[in-house]
């Protein structure tokens, strides 16, 4: 099945779920609380993929091998330079945020990987990986990559009123979290509005950006949203609880998977991690940030998310603490309960 990639003799404990990462500038501190949250909260092992300037890497593998033991054999990393197979490198490093467009690049440069998950450095994961993994089983046989809508609403939505190139249904695509199919993606051609025949992803980056470089303003996810526009039957399309972001409850609550399941991807975009705009969004950063590795989730981290949304209550997003507290108490819990199962098999008198 799409994502199981796996040794055959490998049992299911070991099996590897690919997650990638761009960071450039000033992002090492994002990432690495990224990376955690993705360690805190998954069972299966995970494979790394970390895409940094060259000054950054000494950096990310250093602080990567000061977490503890319990924590590091969890998953293993690999760190490569930032490269760019087609086009002028500079145009691509200085498209939209620094270096973003490298996640286009995915495919090409990953070529011994089925399936990956794809993030920004400012999406924290409030459950288990392994859930979002499990949407690849999901794919029809035509869908090769999945992301959720940019907005709920037309009305209010970016791209509804203001995109000046073809996007994606009524409101476009948020590539914040992408979860992509790499073996189809490298075996498809693709529909596109240069030539009448198809073409492959590597083929259609750089001529697609020619055509429409004066059309964009979010770089690199303007060019998925037109690539998806014309290929809509690739994309499987997941909803705005797995890429929540401030637009979700800034104006109101506006995604109702998130009210009824609770946040399970926190997408802290325009910066809201490090301002006052968003205090609930900047509260789970500090407190995923702040967790020292400890055993007891409950003691150092649910409990210090409680007292600091208590200080969020007269905000939009303050208003519904449940909806990212939810999430996190059931993966909790469920860590909880695995840990006395394992606790009581091994004492068998009990």
């Amino acid at each position: 099945k799409p994502g199981e990639q796996k040794h055959p003799k490998d049992p299911p404990s070991l099996q590897c779920m690919h997650l990638a990462v761009v960071a450039c500038g000033d992002r090492l501190e994002e990432t690495l609380i990224m990376l955690k949250s993705a360690v805190l909260f998954s069972s299966r092992r995970l494979c790394f993929h970390i895409f940094a300037e060259d000054s950054l890497k000494p950096e990310f593998e250093t602080k990567l091998k000061e977490w503890p033991s319990s924590y590091t054999k969890k998953f293993e990393s690999n760190i490569y330079p930032i490269t760019f197979s087609v086009g002028n490198a500079q145009e691509w490093k200085k498209l939209f945020k620094p270096c973003a467009a490298q996640r286009l690049f995915l495919p090409v440069i990953l070529k011994d990987v089925d399936s990956l998950l794809y993030v920004d450095t400012d999406v924290l994961f409030l459950r288990p990986i392994d859930d979002i993994w499990h949407l690849l089983r999901e794919f029809n046989s035509t869908q090769l990559a999945a992301m959720a809508p940019e907005h709920e609403m037309p009305k209010i939505g970016w791209y509804s009123r203001f995109a000046r190139h073809p996007y994606y249904g009524s409101t476009g695509l948020n590539s914040g979290v992408m979860l992509m199919n790499l073996t189809r993606i490298r075996s498809t051609h693709f529909k596109n509005s240069l030539i009448p025949g198809g073409l492959t992803w590597e083929e259609m980056l750089y001529p697609l950006y020619q055509k429409y470089k004066n059309y964009i303003t979010w770089g690199d996810q303007d060019l998925l949203n037109i690539i998806f526009y014309f290929n809509p039957e690739c994309l499987y399309v997941f909803p705005c609880q797995w890429n929540y972001r401030p637009d979700h409850c800034m104006y109101g609550s506006n995604c109702r998977g998130a009210e009824e399941e609770g946040v399970s991807i926190l997408h802290g975009n325009r910066g809201v991690y490090h301002d006052d705009k968003q205090p609930t969004f900047k509260a789970l950063y500090e407190v995923i940030r702040d967790f020292p590795f400890e055993d007891n989730l409950f003691q150092s981290l649910y409990y210090p998310l409680q007292s600091r949304f208590l200080d969020t209550v007269h905000t939009l997003c303050g208003r519904i603490p449940q909806v990212f507290l939810k999430q996190i108490e059931k993966t909790m819990k469920k860590v909880y309960e695995n840990r006395v199962i394992v606790y009581l098999g091994a004492n068998h008198k009990y």
